[in-house]
């Protein structure tokens, strides 16, 4: 059984047990999120899809840490001009374990 649920602007596939990073949530490690956009249920061959969304639907996680993404750099610099900055970002995360799909 999978599901496809939207979150912080992308969807992800996910199945029971399944360990997700995501943007980050409001919450700390060990705290339990519910998420009821969910877009499309798959249970042993029956496929079910929402429009937009399938009313009833959720999928219950549970937070296992709250994490940095990689740093990524940004260099600006204007030619001929002596100008020229680095600054660099790290992406807040949440990474979190898939407990229960129910429709």
């Amino acid at each position: 059984m999978y599901a496809v649920i939207k979150t912080g602007g992308k969807q992800h596939r996910v199945s029971e047990g399944d360990l997700l990073t995501v943007e980050k949530l409001a919450g700390s490690k060990g705290d339990s999120v519910v998420f009821d956009d969910v877009l499309m249920v798959a249970k042993e061959g029956e496929i079910r899809v929402g429009k937009p969304v399938l009313e009833g639907a959720k999928v219950v996680g549970e937070i296992v840490a709250q994490v940095k993404g990689p740093k990524i750099y940004v260099f600006h610099m204007k030619k001929r001009k002596g100008f020229h900055k680095k600054t660099g970002h790290r992406q807040q995360l949440t990474r979190m374990r898939i407990k229960e799909i129910s429709i």
